[in-house]
Parts: structure tokens; C-alpha cells; sequence
């Protein structure tokens, strides 16, 4: 049975509470205290947990434009075009509080009371569904903009209009100019707006030293390490029968080379992920594409220019060098033949 549209006569009018001088509130400082106050009107209350709880997704406007919701197949649903009269209010409590499968939507059980729950699903059925209002702005003097339209030039980039990768010779001057502007102050709200090339998903790359006691050379890497992106990288090879070379090389390799290239050899450890280029892959076949055991040698003697690959042959003998190629070739990836 369809739930009928609410009688716009009953309907809050934020309006009157700003006339009391009550805020409309903005988003995270004034959660959870308004929302647990009852002395606050159940509207405001409502407010302040979508504020707090939803915005992220569904935006302060409910219209889910956000960053968020550019990752997330299925979108986030917009609540400005949703129909009351199809999407019912007993459907939207039951969505809140258990999610929706295969969706972003979490259940929200654990964090909001039953009271909650119908304090924010009321509010968004009024202020978006039915009177298409926008909610809170963001860049208000009361949060700290006094003059949000100076940033006028960087606008574009921030709604996406203008991708933030487009080369610069196809900007205006003005563009340019806004796009500098965007990326020195706006980024790190708005992150990348629009950009015409994706890019890899995801990329590991560590943002932050090793805690002092870390060791690559340790049996079992450290727990944060472990349970990182970096941890299986620093995870050596397990061979039983390594010939008595390749056990010397094997030594050789977890001590002086895995630091930069991992007990893995893959050069993705966490200090490898520091370095520009990144070490060299020693298992990928790609990485790996005609490597001899001479160029190997060579490379390992003489370092590698424009990179972080120095120089061993002042450390090791030319017997650790080829104790050293024997291992790699054994563990990571088998040379080509001369």
C-alpha cells in the first residue's frame, strides 16, 4: 500500500527556527550533542546525523554529487529525484538499519538508535524528497568562508566541468590559473574533480618510514609491516635444495640486496616503494626480458645510471657477485641463455 505525500502544511520549515536565531546546522562539530539534545527539534536532530552519517555519499544536498560516489557501482541513491510514493519510509528505515545488498549501503544498527534512525529518514524525506531544499552549504562564513566566491576561478575544476588533467596548452590563461589555484587549495577536499585519464585504481606506495626497530632482515616482519600491502613482499623464497652457491648468494641477496628489492625480489617492499624509478621487479618476466647472467653481472657491478642501483663491485668479490646471479636465477626468475 502506498504511504501518502505528507501534508505540506505539517512539514518543518527551517526558516522559522533560524528566526528563533537556531542554526541551520553545518556538519561534524555539532554531532552527536544536537542529535542526542531533545530540547533540539526532532528536524534539526535529523539534520544533524545525515550531516554527520550520510553527506559523504548522498552529499550535503542529497543529490549524491561527491567524490565518494564517482568510486561506487551502483551509485548512491539521489534523494532529490527519488518519489516518495515509491520509495516508502518503512523501506527507507528498513534500509538504514540493515543496508542493502550490493550497494555501498551499510547497516547502520550498530552506530544509530531506532530513534535515530527515524530522525534522519524523516528529515531526508522532507527537506529532499519532498521540498527539494538544499540542506546545509558547506563554504559558509559560519564554517570559515567569508568569501567563497573569490575561489571563483577554480569552480570548474572542482564540479568537474573542466577535467584536471586536460593539458595545459588547451587552458585559457584564466583556466590555468584556476587550475593552479584548485590543486593548491581545493584538492584536498575536492581530491582529483574530474579527470579524463582514470589511471591504475590503486597503486601500494608507502607514505611514511619504517618505526624505529624495523628490520627487513627479521625472521617474521614486524605486525603493522605484516599486515600491510609491503608485508608479503618481505617474505623470502623457501627452497630446500639451494646448491652451496646459491645458499651463499641466497645470504648475500636478504642481506645487502633486500633492502631496496625485498626478500621477495619484487621490489615492492615498503623502503622500495620510496625510490623513483622503483627497483627492478627480479620476478617479472616483463622486468626481466633479456637478462642474461653476463648483463646481470654487469648491472650489479657497475650500478644502474639514473637510478638507485649503485655500484658493488668495491663491496663484493667478483665469487659473491656470481653467487649473488646464481641465487636470482634460481629464486626469482631463470636468466636467458648467452
Amino acid at each position: 500500500m502506498s504511504e501518502p505525500v505528507a501534508d505540506s502544511v505539517s512539514l518543518y520549515d527551517p526558516s522559522e527556527q533560524i528566526k528563533r536565531g537556531g542554526p541551520i546546522l553545518a556538519a561534524h562539530s555539532y554531532y552527536p550533542s544536537i542529535a542526542e539534545n531533545e530540547s533540539v527539534p526532532a528536524y534539526e536532530r535529523g539534520r544533524a546525523i545525515y550531516n554527520y552519517r550520510c553527506y559523504f555519499c548522498h552529499a550535503y544536498s542529497g543529490d549524491a554529487v561527491t567524490q565518494a560516489s564517482t568510486f561506487l557501482d551502483p551509485k548512491p541513491r539521489n534523494f532529490r529525484t527519488s518519489d516518495p510514493l515509491k520509495l516508502t519510509k518503512e523501506k527507507m528505515l528498513e534500509v538504514v538499519s540493515l543496508g542493502k545488498p550490493d550497494t555501498a549501503m551499510k547497516s547502520f544498527d550498530a552506530w544509530l538508535t531506532p530513534e535515530e534512525i527515524e530522525l534522519v529518514v524523516e528529515f531526508i524525506r522532507q527537506e529532499f524528497m519532498l521540498n527539494k531544499r538544499e540542506n546545509t552549504r558547506y563554504h559558509t562564513a559560519a564554517n570559515g568562508w567569508a568569501d567563497h566566491e573569490r575561489y571563483a576561478i577554480a569552480f570548474p575544476f572542482a564540479t568537474g566541468e573542466i577535467p584536471t588533467d586536460t593539458l595545459e596548452e588547451n587552458l585559457t590563461e584564466q583556466q590555468r590559473a584556476g587550475l593552479k589555484l584548485f590543486m593548491e587549495s581545493c584538492v584536498a577536499c575536492h581530491d582529483r574533480g574530474k579527470v579524463e585519464n582514470e589511471g591504475e585504481a590503486w597503486v601500494p606506495k608507502a607514505v611514511s618510514y619504517p618505526r624505529n626497530g624495523y628490520s627487513h632482515r627479521s625472521i617474521r616482519p614486524d605486525a603493522v609491516s605484516e599486515a600491510s600491502v609491503f608485508g608479503r613482499h618481505d617474505i623470502k623464497p623457501q627452497i630446500d635444495d639451494l646448491s652451496e652457491q646459491e645458499a651463499q648468494g641466497e645470504k648475500l641477496f636478504q642481506d645487502s640486496c633486500a633492502f631496496c628489492h625485498g626478500m621477495a625480489g619484487t621490489g615492492k617492499n615498503w623502503i622500495g616503494s620510496f625510490l623513483e624509478p622503483l627497483p627492478r621487479d627480479l620476478t617479472d618476466p616483463e622486468q626481466m626480458a633479456g637478462m642474461t647472467s653476463s648483463r646481470l653481472t654487469k648491472a650489479i657491478e657497475d650500478g644502474v645510471i639514473n637510478t638507485k642501483m649503485p655500484a658493488w663491485k668495491s663491496v663484493l668479490t667478483p665469487e659473491q657477485i656470481a653467487a649473488l646471479v646464481a641465487y636470482i636465477d634460481r629464486a626469482f626468475y631463470p636468466l636467458e641463455e648467452e
